[in-house]
């Protein structure tokens, strides 16, 4: 089992930054691919960013390219995200979860998911 916390979600003007993190414990946290999601009510789980392993490989949606960068630091147990240039769009609740196999873009290839933590962006 993998436990996942996420912290850093709030509120913010349009255009304003925020950091999310996500503190892991349990399993090795360094085995794991780690992702980022988020979700709005009544609708399907987006996928945000993936990071691999080792923090050397990225990817990303396009609708956040150029604005979120997704990071890791094994030693902490910890992937963050950090988010710039924020837009209402970006508004939901934002998820972190660990990989287990398959896509980098599909919620199905993660085991295990954090609570989730609130992101509003004031327009």
């Amino acid at each position: 089992q993998v436990q996942l916390v996420e912290s850093g979600g709030g509120l913010v003007q349009a255009g304003g930054s925020l950091r999310l993190s996500c503190a892991a414990s349990g399993r090795t946290f360094s085995n794991y691919p780690m992702g980022w999601f988020r979700q709005a009510p009544g609708k399907e789980r987006e996928f945000v960013a993936a990071i691999s392993k080792n923090g050397v490989n990225t990817y990303y949606a396009d609708s956040v390219k150029g604005r979120f960068t997704i990071s890791r630091d094994n030693a902490k147990n910890t992937v963050y995200l950090q988010m710039n240039i924020l837009k209402a769009e970006d508004t939901d609740v934002y998820y972190c979860a660990a990989a287990s196999s398959g896509t980098w873009y599909s919620p199905y290839s993660y085991d295990y998911w954090g609570q989730g933590t609130q992101v509003t962006v004031s327009s």
